[in-house]
This record gives structure tokens, C-alpha cells and sequence, in this order.
């Protein structure tokens, strides 16, 4: 059991929490949410040990073991994938380590044949002889290829250690697990395993992630960091939203009626104090009227931009037409014979795990790179406008985030400029600080910003999701549903991809791939 008594955090002046107490109890799936900088990350540290807590402890039953996914992914560049994984459970890591020294020695004592001999026991106690065939379980189920399952971390590309590490936090069964972002990177059949271990997992989980989906199917509990405090919730991230959201009605609903009663008393004593035969009841109102108290309803640090792609001009019948499109890069078949023809109604995911070829697709389309061979026809009354997977380039002159926009913008005006960037929620002096010190998600929002000006009736977009948090990912899924154009997107996110997608293409090895108009579900039910 873990359990947080009077926990508060503060930097400077900010606090990020206060007065905290929860209790984490086995076979239960905690979803940590909220706004960036609330500081989810941060309260995972501090329940690992990693961080100190401003006031309050952190208590953990004896003898229970804590597994955290690592963060530094590089840390392991000398290390054997498998290797790396087993240290996920240290204690049963340096017993074979220990044992690997014994045995390595020349003069082999019988001290030496006692130490060995109580290392043995132990090893076989904690199944230590299934470890190897354990890690390359969890590895497979998380979609590495066997091929690097006895190379160096070094030679492994972000993605792939971002695998191995969270392999290595959930070896060996641990009593806590603690995951930062687990399914960054995981396309839809390794988050699906993911989904059903910790489903399977009988300990206690502790989780922070901006996947809907995966929120909703893993959580038996929701943390909520918001308000200076962390409440929690029973049920999943769709549970809490509906929850949260009605109890703010309820306080402000009681804060009407109390606000109406005020009022009527306020009228009560304004008329009648004077009156010696009404003094005693206006006497008696303004006591009650001292004791009334308004909710105190602080502003939540949650913030939705308001994205709503709108169209110049509708589309006609003919949107876009690709013919014998193939590509090879670095001798690699990127694709091959591409025939697609994109309809005025279509909304397409484009899937699967060869990331190359659904950014190679839109770099195509959007002339940004040519075809080997094939061609590629508009019609001509199509306008698009592209987010790019890598956006830096975009971010390279030293401008202010005003001057950055207005190339897109038929209205040149900085108080228009200033106004629409205040609904991206860069309020105020932010909109005139310069784009290269932007967060990754300002800059993704920036980025729609652009795109919205653009008013384009198709909309290309590749991976939009990473670096934002839930409630821009939710106010991007409700604009692209919204979107009365043509659709092109990747995503690894299943909420948006099952909600907005009409039609899916998924691209696998060597250039094919496989297109059918239906549903995310329906897909994947299917294949």
C-alpha cells in the first residue's frame, strides 16, 4: 500500500498542491490528470522518492517494491536490450550479477561455494531462470523485433528504448508501478497489450497519460490535480468529466440561489431598518444574511483553445487523385503503385506502424518531396493547409508570435491578430514574445493557428497530438468531427482517430497497403 499524508509542494510562491492525503490500495489503476505545468509529472516523482515533498510523507508498506518508467532514455547505451529490461527488478539484477563474479573467478573458495550456493536459492525463489524468456515477452508484446533483443541500447532508435524502458518497469511484477506517458509511441496493437496487462495486473498502477481511450479503459480511479489540490475520483476519465463537470454546476447553481437570497434580504433591511415596527425582522435578516457564504470557486488551470477549422470555398467533386505513386528512400520501398482517390466527404486515418510512409504520403502530396514515379492531381477547387510531423523550420526567424501569423491572415490588423491568438490561449504580452522560445505544445497551437487562417477546405495532419495535453487534443478532435472539408490524418490517438475517421488506410512493410471505408472499431474488429 502507498499512502500520501498532508502532502504539499511548492516552488517560490507557486504551490502546485496542498495539504494532499490519498491512500493507493492493490488491484486499483490511479489516472493522475491535468493541465501542463499542474504538475503531474512532478507528484509521480515525489511518490517515487525522486523529489521531496515541501510538507507531509509519503509512506510505502515494507518490503513492497516501486518500478517508475525512466525518463532519460539514453541512460542504458552500454547495456544488452534484455539486460536492460532485467534491471528493472534491481534486487534479482545484482544477484545475477554477483553470481556472474563468482563464477568468473580463478580461485573459486568455499566461501565463495556458501555465498553462490544462498544466491542460487534465492535466484530460483524470484524465478530468476524465466527472467530472460519473461523480458522478451514483455518486449514482444510492446512490438520490438526479436532482431534487437540481444543488441546494445545505443543502437536502438528513441522510440524503440522508449519500449525497452517500459519493459523494464513492468519486469518482474512489482508491487507499485509508476508510468509517465506509457503509450508515447506505442501504435494501436502494442497499446492494446499494454491495455490488457495492466487490466491482468493485480498490484497497483499509477498512471499519467493524455490518451483518452487508454484512461478510460485501464482506470479504476482518476487523480485530479486542479485548484491547488488533488481529488480523486472512483471510476474512469469519462466518469470524471461528467463528474467534475456537475459538481461546478452544483456550486454554481447554489451559488445563484444564495446570491438571489442575498439579494432578497439585502431589499429586506434596505427598506424596513427605519421602520421601528420592522427593526427587530430587518434586524434578524441581517444576521442571517452575515452568515450566508458564497462556494468559493477558484478558476480552474484547465484552458480549451477554441480551434475551428472553417472553409474558404466548398470542395467539388473532384479533391485529389494519386496514380502509380511509389517512393524509395535510402533503398528502402517507402511506397509502392499508390492508387488513391480522396472524395469530397472523406475523412481519412491513415494507420499502422510505418510512420515513414504516411509522412512520405503527405510530403508528396504536398509537393514538399516528388513521387519516383506516379502523379498527383488536385482538383481545382482544393486549398489544403498542412501540420507537419517536425515543425522547427516553421520556427526559425526571430519573430513575435503576431508577426508569425500574419502572412496567413486576410485581416492584418494586430488587434485582430492579438484577438485570435487570445483564443489559442496566448493572452495579453504573450502573443509578442518570440516563436523560438515557445513550449512544444505552444507551438503546436500556433501551428493550428496558422492553419486556421489559411481557411482551407482540406486539412493535412500528421501525428497533431504529441506534446499537447487532454484539453487541447479534446478541443482538436471536436474541430476536426466539426470540419465541414476533406480530412487526412495520422494519429496514434484511438479516441480521435475512431471518432472523426469515415474511411482508413493503413500502410504496411514494403510499400502496400490496405483501404476500406469504415470505422476505426470496425477496422480493427476486422483485421
Amino acid at each position: 500500500m502507498l499512502q500520501v499524508n498532508n502532502l504539499s509542494l511548492r516552488f517560490g510562491k507557486r504551490i502546485l498542491f496542498d495539504n494532499v492525503n490519498l491512500k493507493f490500495t492493490q488491484g486499483n489503476c490511479y489516472g493522475v490528470i491535468g493541465a501542463n505545468g499542474a504538475g503531474k509529472s512532478t507528484f509521480l516523482k515525489v511518490l517515487s522518492g525522486e523529489i521531496e515533498s515541501t510538507t507531509g510523507d509519503v509512506v510505502v508498506t515494507d518490503n513492497e517494491r516501486i518500478s517508475v518508467l525512466k525518463q532519460n532514455h539514453n541512460a542504458y547505451d552500454d547495456k544488452n536490450v534484455i539486460e536492460t529490461v532485467i534491471m528493472g527488478n534491481k534486487r534479482l539484477y545484482d544477484i545475477m550479477k554477483e553470481k556472474e563474479e563468482i563464477y568468473s573467478k580463478a580461485d573459486f573458495s568455499e566461501e565463495d561455494g556458501l555465498r553462490v550456493g544462498e544466491l542460487e536459492a534465492v535466484f530460483a525463489e524470484m524465478d530468476g531462470w524465466q527472467a530472460e524468456s519473461d523480458a522478451a515477452i514483455l518486449l514482444s508484446g510492446l512490438g520490438l523485433p526479436k532482431v534487437y533483443f540481444n543488441d546494445v541500447m545505443a543502437n536502438l532508435s528513441g522510440e524503440d528504448k522508449v519500449k525497452v524502458l517500459l519493459a523494464q518497469a513492468l519486469f518482474g511484477n512489482p508491487d507499485i508501478l509508476i508510468l509517465d506517458e506509457p503509450t508515447n509511441y506505442l501504435d494501436i496493437s502494442a497499446k492494446i497489450w499494454l491495455e490488457n496487462f495492466l487490466l491482468d495486473f493485480k498490484n497497483t498502477v499509477i498512471v499519467v497519460s493524455h490518451d483518452r481511450h487508454f484512461l478510460n479503459k485501464v482506470c479504476t480511479h482518476i487523480l485530479d490535480i486542479d485548484y491547488e489540490k488533488i481529488k480523486m475520483f472512483v471510476g474512469n476519465y469519462d466518469f470524471w468529466l461528467e463528474s467534475s463537470e456537475l459538481i461546478q454546476k452544483q456550486m454554481r447553481d447554489s451559488n445563484k440561489k444564495k446570491e438571489e437570497k442575498i439579494k432578497e434580504l439585502q431589499d429586506f433591511i434596505r427598506r424596513f431598518s427605519a421602520n421601528a415596527s420592522k427593526s427587530k425582522q430587518a434586524t434578524s435578516r441581517k444576521k442571517l444574511l452575515e452568515k450566508i457564504e458564497l462556494d468559493d470557486i477558484k478558476p480552474s488551470s484547465r484552458k480549451y483553445p477554441y480551434i475551428n477549422f472553417e472553409v474558404d470555398k466548398d470542395l467539388g467533386k473532384n479533391v485529389l487523385e494519386l496514380k502509380g505513386v511509389s517512393k524509395t528512400i535510402d533503398g528502402q520501398v517507402v511506397l509502392k503503385n499508390l492508387n488513391l482517390t480522396i472524395n469530397n466527404t472523406d475523412k481519412v486515418a491513415f494507420v499502422g506502424k510505418n510512420e515513414l510512409a504516411k509522412t512520405t504520403l503527405f510530403k508528396i502530396i504536398t509537393g514538399e518531396i516528388k513521387p519516383d514515379s506516379g502523379t498527383v492531381t488536385w482538383g481545382t477547387t482544393a486549398s489544403y493547409s498542412y501540420f507537419p510531423k517536425e515543425n522547427d523550420e516553421y520556427f526559425k526567424e526571430d519573430v513575435n508570435l503576431v508577426d508569425f501569423l500574419r502572412p496567413y491572415s486576410k485581416e492584418q490588423e494586430e488587434a485582430y491578430l492579438r484577438g485570435f491568438l487570445g483564443r489559442m490561449l496566448f493572452s495579453g504580452e504573450e502573443a509578442l514574445k518570440k516563436v523560438g522560445v515557445l513550449s512544444g505544445g505552444e507551438k503546436v497551437r500556433l501551428m493550428f493557428s496558422r492553419m486556421m487562417l489559411k481557411k482551407a477546405n482540406v486539412i493535412i495532419l500528421d501525428e497533431p497530438t504529441n506534446h499537447l495535453d487532454i484539453e487541447t487534443i479534446t478541443s482538436l478532435n471536436k474541430a476536426m468531427k466539426n470540419f465541414k472539408g476533406v480530412c487526412l490524418f495520422s494519429s496514434y490517438d484511438y479516441e480521435l482517430v475512431q471518432s472523426v475517421a469515415n474511411r482508413i488506410i493503413e500502410f504496411k512493410d514494403d510499400g502496400k497497403y490496405v483501404d476500406k471505408v469504415v470505422t476505426y472499431d470496425e477496422y480493427l474488429n476486422n483485421n
